[in-house]
């Protein structure tokens, strides 16, 4: 396998960079963490680059390209802290794509926006779907399903669910009473269905607590496969963004050890900030080719995609730790200040590691299925 970018994907990650860089995204930033009306209104750029329709067939409308083109737009999205809504978005088109749900065209052009209600898939520790919980460590079960001929009634709650608020169109999954998941379509204004927005940590992620009681929507002819798919096509998102922050965390950390003297020398010439700094060029790049793995094989090899999407995720989430925390070494007391970005990506950090399960939810993951194929080996 070749993982050198293509022509049109380096065009790709150079327009999402342009598109972005139109935008003050890390100075709004920090001015939303006093408010939030701070940040700007970044879906038209999203639209006008076509980012809806990323993952949708040419035949809707959309772009027709697939995991690996769109975590190259996380990564751009993640390196300057932008409050692009691809969390929710793409993992929810790929369902109503997979689906051929009658809201696809309206998707691909931006006219709707859509949102991904995660639930994750069972696993050797959890034979059950399961979603993320208001409190505690233990995981909720995901919400009850009825299918009434088309449509589809869901009851249960869903902690802090990416971009929900704004979103026209919820794409939720559910479960039967025979343990069956199914996935429905729910407009974000119907009766039934509360959006409860929430702030953790980092103000650039919209958050919300997404609340149903017979909520009635629309049933999508989406089997296990593709609602597992949409889980792990989110983990791998959650990795590019924060290679992305990784990548900008060490960039200003290399500048800054370079620029700053002290007793007449930079400090990057000291042995403790080259292996700092080092270390999280190490893990950026390791990260980095697990993304890429898992880019290329949702589309090539689906069976090893859970595996590859749940280690890059477990990698870019360490990696991102360590490079804030490194970034607010290399920098001093400066780098602890309001005024400085380092608060902004460490803030980043911590809520990259815990959404969706968290950082160690897909370790988990990597260590069952490595398990799994040993045992399987042997």
């Amino acid at each position: 396998m070749n993982f050198a970018l293509s022509d049109e994907q380096v065009l790709l990650r150079e327009a999402a960079r342009g598109a972005l860089s139109r935008h003050p995204t890390i100075e709004a930033a920090r001015a939303a963490l006093e408010d939030r009306t701070a940040l700007p209104e970044l879906w038209p750029t999203a639209v006008e680059a076509g980012w809806p329709g990323l993952l949708i067939g040419e035949e809707q409308g959309g772009a027709g390209l697939d995991a690996f083109d769109a975590l190259l737009v996380a990564e751009e999205c993640g390196r300057v802290l932008a409050a692009v809504p691809v969390l929710g978005l793409l993992p929810a088109s790929a369902i109503l794509d997979a689906a051929g749900d009658e809201s696809v065209p309206a998707v691909a052009t931006g006219e709707l926006r859509p949102a991904y209600v995660p639930a994750r898939p069972p696993s050797d520790r959890e034979a059950m779907w399961t979603v993320d919980a208001l409190a505690g460590f233990a995981r909720a079960a995901a919400p009850y399903a009825e299918l009434d001929g088309d449509e589809m009634l869901l009851d249960g709650v869903v902690a802090f669910v990416p971009d929900a608020p704004g979103a026209d169109l919820l794409v939720a999954i559910g479960v039967t009473a025979d343990g069956t998941p199914v996935a429905g379509a729910f407009p974000a204004q119907a009766s039934g269905v509360e959006v409860e927005p929430v702030m953790r940590y980092d103000a650039t992620q919209s958050l919300a607590h997404l609340k149903l009681s017979r909520a009635r929507g629309r049933a999508l002819s989406a089997g296990p496969d593709v609602l597992a798919d949409a889980w792990y096509l989110a983990q791998a998102l959650i990795a590019g963004e924060a290679i992305g922050a990784v990548q900008t965390c060490l960039d200003l950390s290399v500048a800054y050890a370079k620029e700053r003297f002290t007793f007449g020398r930079p400090i990057g010439s000291y042995q403790s900030i080259k292996h700092e700094l080092t270390e999280v060029l190490r893990q950026l790049e390791n990260a980095r080719g697990l993304q890429y793995y898992a880019g290329w094989a949702r589309a090539s090899k689906p069976k090893e995609f859970p595996l590859a999407a749940s280690a890059a995720r477990s990698a870019a989430g360490e990696a991102l730790d360590f490079a804030a925390r490194s970034m607010i070494n290399v920098h001093g007391g400066i780098g602890a200040t309001w005024e400085h970005d380092a608060p902004l990506f460490f803030r980043r950090a911590e809520l990259s590691r815990r959404l969706l399960g968290g950082t160690h939810d897909a370790t988990d993951r990597v260590a069952e299925e490595t398990l799994r194929g040993a045992t399987a080996a042997a």
